[in-house]
């Protein structure tokens, strides 16, 4: 089963893109949901509320201890990479969850206004459409963290284990590519 957390954020997007994969998914909203999945997608949105939620939901220890295990593979998008690093970087940075050993600087591609999409290179892939959304910018990559992709030089898709951190969307482009290799990963 794969879980796309459904706190806050574009949890549809992500949620329509598996389907089109025809898998089964379900909307991780309670420790009980996340304990019925082998994967789950933290989706983009507003990284300091989404790390809030996680807490006064009671996901966060049991979605730390499962990946710490080896349990539960995760894909971070936008919000998701942030709390997925070991350090955040910018005004009122949330608590993370620390299980890729990368630095992220929330926003750091700018505001709203600053949005853009891109054709990115993804080592395995290809080239997949995206946007950038308020993207935080990857300052840091750490050992055993494997760069899969890159944009003007920055680090926008990186690998950990089980762990995948995207600063970039491509499910609002509808791009299933990413999802497809999630889901493959071991």
């Amino acid at each position: 089963m794969v879980g796309v957390l459904a706190l806050q954020g574009d949890f549809a997007e992500h949620l329509t893109v598996l389907r089109s994969l025809k898998v089964e998914t379900k909307e991780v909203r309670t420790p009980e949901d996340l304990a019925s999945c082998s994967h789950l997608i933290i989706p983009g949105g507003e990284s300091t509320v989404m790390g809030k939620l996680l807490t006064s939901s009671g996901i966060r220890d049991p979605l730390i201890q499962r990946a710490n295990a080896g349990d539960l593979a995760i894909f971070g998008t936008c919000a998701g990479a942030i709390l997925l690093a070991k350090e955040i970087e910018g005004k009122n940075a949330p608590e993370g969850l620390g299980l890729m050993d990368i630095t992220v600087d929330r926003n750091a591609y700018g505001t709203q206004l600053h949005s853009f999409e891109a054709e990115i290179a993804i080592e395995g892939i290809g080239s997949v459409p995206v946007a950038f959304i308020r993207a935080p910018k990857i300052t840091r990559v750490g050992n055993g963290v494997d760069i899969l992709a890159s944009y003007e030089g920055m680090p926008v898709l990186v690998r950990q284990g089980r762990c995948i951190a995207s600063t970039c969307h491509p499910e609002v482009r509808g791009e299933a590519a990413l999802h497809r290799y999630f889901l493959d990963m071991q």
